[in-house]
């Protein structure tokens, strides 16, 4: 299953002077005064900047120029723009070698394996381009490289020159008109992404609900602008105060961007309106498998999702893992348990049982909830983040609030992958028990 959702944060440092420290300036031993100007008495005036010139004493045009500059390039530095370039190449890269593959042949020269990857590449890069863009892209390559400039001969003793139009131009013309027909449809798809990303926004809870005896924090951040991942805690409706409880679920849809997104609006409309009736937990979470398989695709868009049940009064949690990462639970003791009970994930198959599990909950606990893009998260050498490292980070930072800790935790991840693109979204929830 698999986090252009991923955001760039702009450092600010400020730079102290070693100079000014180390050596103070020294006082002038007689301090003068400068009589005001005034209309009898005008002191000495900086005369105006010369033609072209800007009062800051830089030539205007390298103003524009630097202004131009910081407009194209949104004031990052080159270090930040060389990095984002890696990133996008190698996300660009991946996403065309997923519809090529070349089978490596004992013997075969390098020149030629290497000729033939470059074949499957152009045409899993033709085949993403309307028929007329493709003929418009193969003009302009073929003209590019088609030599230009005219053609000098001699006959009969006369010299004749044939002048021949500038190919490369007119391939650069028509490199440029494909160059903006795909931005236009970009920007149209960004937009309507942006739309579906605020959508999906409004989908999900902004802060977390007061229960009584946890404190509670959720992130989460798309692999793309729209994710297939959810979060949830509310109060479920019941008939008295006394018999409240509270679901809590989390839940990762197969694939990513707009098709698990469209999965992850239908997960929580379900969820919202079976919870309104009097069924148990494993009546909720069988009633939402059936109806995830009729919008599955034959078992090909399954969802993973944990769904626990919480009594604030007994402090008893009742929950259902299908198919999902198995949470961890970290006691006050400092034992590890996995909330490994429940079954296959939704949508699979229609007429399947789940089990549930059941534990109190005590002061001190910490229970972690996750989707895989969080332990599955790489670095530049392909080594998972996994969950021994979020247990030490858990076992290092026990003593900060959940929202706190959530942000150390979730900067570790940042730390560990560097600027390796993710392809998979990463969500996670914390809830300590006070």
């Amino acid at each position: 299953m698999t986090h252009d959702g991923r955001k760039h944060i702009r450092r600010h440092s400020s730079h102290l002077s070693f100079y000014n420290s180390a050596f103070p300036k020294k006082m002038p031993t007689q301090q003068t005064t400068t009589p005001p100007n005034t209309p009898g008495n005008q002191g000495p005036q900086a005369p105006p900047p010369p033609n072209g010139w800007h009062h800051n004493g830089r030539p205007r045009g390298l103003n524009s120029l630097d202004r131009f500059w910081q407009r194209v390039s949104a004031g990052m530095e080159l270090g930040e723009l060389w990095s984002q370039f890696m990133r996008d190449a190698q996300s660009g890269y991946k996403f065309y070698q997923r519809d090529f593959s070349v089978a490596e042949v004992p013997g075969r020269p390098k020149g030629r394996e290497f000729l033939e990857k470059l074949k499957a590449f152009m045409w899993a890069l033709l085949e993403k381009l309307t028929p007329a863009r493709r003929i418009l892209l193969l003009i302009g390559v073929v003209l590019l490289v088609v030599p230009s400039g005219g053609v000098h001969f001699e006959r009969g003793g006369q010299n004749i020159q044939l002048v021949t139009p500038n190919f490369q131009f007119w391939g650069g013309v028509a490199l440029f008109i494909l160059l903006m027909l795909e931005i236009a449809d970009r920007v149209v798809m960004k937009r309507d992404l942006e739309i579906a990303r605020d959508i999906q926004n409004w989908l999900l809870p902004a802060v977390p609900p007061i229960v009584p005896g946890l404190t509670i924090a959720f992130a989460t951040r798309p692999a793309n602008t729209v994710a297939g991942d959810f979060y949830d805690v509310f109060p479920r409706p019941s008939s008295g105060p006394e018999e409240q409880t509270v679901l809590m679920a989390v839940a990762d849809v197969a694939g990513k961007s707009i098709p698990a997104a469209l999965l992850m609006a239908t997960f929580q409309a379900s969820l919202k309106t079976l919870s309104t009736t009097g069924c148990s937990l494993g009546e909720l979470i069988s009633g939402m498998n059936r109806y995830a398989c009729c919008n599955s695709q034959g078992g090909l868009r399954f969802t993973t999702a944990f769904i626990g049940e919480y009594e604030p009064g007994s402090r008893r949690l009742q929950y259902i893992n299908a198919g999902h990462n198995n949470p961890v639970l970290r006691r006050s003791s400092g034992a590890i348990e996995r909330l490994d009970i429940g079954g296959v994930p939704l949508g699979i198959q229609q007429d399947v049982s789940y089990a549930s599990g059941e534990l109190t909950l005590a002061s001190g606990d910490w229970l972690v909830v996750f989707t895989d893009g969080l332990v599955e998260a790489v670095n530049f050498g392909g080594e998972e983040y996994g969950e021994e490292r979020m247990i030490a980070v858990l076992n290092s930072y026990k003593d900060l609030p959940p929202d706190l800790l959530l942000q150390r935790m979730i900067a570790e991840v940042n730390g560990f992958v560097g600027s390796t693109p993710q392809h998979d979204d990463i969500t996670c929830m914390l809830i300590k028990v006070t």
